[in-house]
């Protein structure tokens, strides 16, 4: 069952050599599951290149162009995913049980996978220690912090000295970089200086041995990024913030964030619209819930000139494009996450927050100003 139009997008990073890459093998105890193979694409997020029905036996094929670099995909039955990364024309064979195949599996013929499994149950081990702290009855808050903080620490440098420094131009060695706990990235480089040097190492082995790659390119970008926010949390001045009784009367403060097409937003180029400036975080219990509410007043008052500009604070930028790839509305993401000058100059101070601005590009109110925000947009329209 071919996702053949989405799947046009993915083949963009494949060669055009016609030479193919394979991935097979079982997944037992999952008769009539569905298996899709999906690749983690940088730019268009999660995209299904095929699925198959699994019988009896649990044997599965899938086959498609092999990339010109790196690139990473994921075997996928209900919420239970195998991380795949493929670097040519190789033969990946993957043996496992569901529902246990995130954690239980077994994979052959590639260096890279057997390392990227190595990283996810590290990851789980992390995430579980994590959880045993926070619940520690005998913890007080400052010592679970400082707890964790270590932990975490000790983590880090495991992974920098065992897997990334080793081999940094290995796809997996990519992946190493964007793993989390819970949402947070465990390398930040927009909040670690440290960090930003290990994204650097990689990104420079990459323009060595794939100097064309994507994937390279975005990890010099986020580097340089890591390091001009770094420059500007030193040097902020704390005087920029405003008061949360003067915003409805402040000149609007532009912000200027690329969305999730790649393409830069300004708020300023939406006057003559009126427009809800929404501070967003996905990986919240609460998001869901949230977004059919914005849904509802998009569908509602859309046609009759109504904008959302929504900016997210989401830490792992892949996990935000799959959350927007479907949204309507302008959706920006902001790398700096709770240290973006953004949440600054509007006072922002804790998420999610909302404000309402005018056709003249005038904030109107906030959220904690307004009873009734149906009838404030019908005001303004």
């Amino acid at each position: 069952m071919k996702a053949a139009a989405i799947a046009l997008a993915a083949l963009t990073i494949a060669s055009c050599t016609g030479k193919k890459f394979q991935v097979n093998g079982t997944i037992s105890d999952a008769k009539d599951s569905l298996l899709y193979f999906e690749n983690m694409s940088l730019q268009e997020g999660v995209v299904v290149l095929d699925s198959v029905k699994l019988g009896e036996n649990g044997e599965f094929s899938f086959s498609e162009a092999a990339p010109e670099a790196p690139e990473f995909y994921r075997l996928r039955i209900a919420n239970q995913i195998i991380n795949i990364s493929i670097d040519s024309t190789e033969t990946v064979t993957v043996k496992a049980s569901y529902p246990t195949m995130a954690t239980q599996y077994e994979v052959e013929g590639s260096h890279n996978c057997q390392k990227i499994k190595e990283l996810s149950l590290k990851q789980i081990d992390l995430l579980n220690r994590a959880i045993a702290i926070q619940q520690n009855p005998n913890f007080g808050v400052d010592v679970t912090a400082d707890s964790i903080s270590r932990l975490v620490n000790a983590y880090k440098d495991d992974i920098k000295r065992n897997y990334i420094f080793v081999e940094p131009m290995k796809a997996y060695a990519y992946f190493a970089l964007f793993q989390t706990l819970g949402n947070q990235l465990i390398f930040n480089p927009r909040q670690n200086s440290d960090d930003i040097k290990v994204f650097a190492a990689v990104a420079t082995s990459w323009d060595t041995y794939y100097p064309e790659a994507l994937r390279g390119k975005n990890l010099h970008n986020i580097a340089i990024e890591g390091m001009k926010n770094q420059r500007i949390v030193e040097a902020r001045n704390q005087d920029l913030q405003i008061e949360a009784s003067k915003v409805n009367t402040a000149n609007l403060i532009d912000i200027a964030l690329t969305d999730n097409k790649g393409q830069v937003r300004h708020l300023t180029d939406l006057t003559g619209k009126v427009v809800l400036l929404d501070f967003h975080l996905f990986a919240t219990r609460e998001s869901t819930e949230r977004i059919m509410m914005l849904r509802e007043l998009y569908n509602k008052y859309h046609d009759r000139g109504f904008e959302i500009y929504q900016v997210s604070i989401d830490p792992d930028e892949h996990f935000w494009k799959t959350q927007t790839a479907a949204l309507p509305w302008i959706s920006v993401r902001d790398g700096n996450g709770a240290n973006s000058p953004v949440l600054v100059n509007y006072n922002v101070q804790s998420i999610p927050t909302y404000f309402l601005i005018d056709r003249t590009n005038t904030l109107h109110k906030r959220d904690v100003q307004m009873k009734d925000l149906n009838a404030e947009i019908q005001s303004l329209l």
